[in-house]
């Protein structure tokens, strides 16, 4: 595989990595209320811009996030890694266009918020259309679909596969990457299912308006579960872990060239 690739995957990784351990340090300060807020995708976006240099760090964020984007359609258009074309495949590399598709929007999403006015929000969209409620019932299954494989993904382990621990020589360090991915993979199996969940029972209760609820809401479901603060915190625990490990993936991921 060519290099330029593999470096733009590398700068892909650290860009996702960036935001998803922004969203569980955050979460977490918030679970014991150290300040932070809860946030999702959007909200980190709008966090950095309003730090120092936050409209460097935003085009930075954004190139990266559309790094990740392009890696994300070369493996499912070009399929440099040789998944193939059998129906498991066919999966894996639809998937890979559409988390593609996500993260250049998210990307895109940085780098228009470099030219707007700080200080507006936009996490909730309204859904009105009977059309579009049913659209929701279609993502919220394709989401419940993607949080039961990063259980199923945790428990095989085979996310594993794609490190070259050979050139890891610690084995406390070989230990660690495991972790954060087995705690990142099933916190995130977590959050997606609720998220799906919301979108599921949005796109049902036709005769309401509704809104389209993402991991800020999520985070505020498992707050006000019976587990109350502790559920909250291991899952940001876990979110943080994700991040880390994907800056894990951007230093030992290995490629099938």
């Amino acid at each position: 595989m060519n290099q330029n690739i593999k470096t733009v995957a590398y700068i892909g990784y650290t860009a996702k990595g960036v935001v998803y351990a922004l969203t569980g340090i955050l979460a977490l300060m918030t679970a014991f209320d150290l300040g932070g807020q809860k946030a999702g995708k959007l909200q980190i976006i709008e966090f950095l811009e309003n730090q120092a240099f936050g409209k460097i760090i935003l085009a930075l964020l954004g190139v990266g996030l559309a790094c990740y984007a392009f890696w994300r359609f070369m493996q499912s258009l070009n399929d440099p890694e040789g998944i193939g074309n059998d129906a498991k495949g066919i999966v894996k590399r639809i998937s890979f266009f559409i988390s593609g598709a996500v993260y250049l929007a998210l990307g895109m999403y940085a780098i228009i918020e470099i030219f707007q006015e700080q200080g507006r929000s936009g996490s909730k969209m309204p859904i009105e259309e009977q059309s579009g409620k049913y659209l929701l019932i279609a993502i919220g299954i394709g989401l419940a679909i993607k949080s039961v494989y990063q259980f199923i993904k945790a428990i095989k382990g085979d996310f594993l596969n794609k490190f070259n621990f050979g050139t890891i020589s610690s084995s406390k360090k070989k230990s660690i990457i495991k972790n954060l991915g087995y705690l990142g993979l099933i916190a995130r199996g977590i959050v997606v299912g609720i998220i799906s969940y919301f979108l599921i029972r949005a796109g049902m209760d036709l005769s309401s308006s509704n809104t389209i609820k993402g991991t800020k809401e999520a985070f505020s479901f498992l707050e006000q579960s019976t587990s109350g603060p502790w559920l909250f915190a291991l899952v940001s625990i876990g979110l943080l872990s994700y991040g880390i490990y994907m800056f894990a993936m951007a230093k030992y991921r290995s490629f099938d060239d």
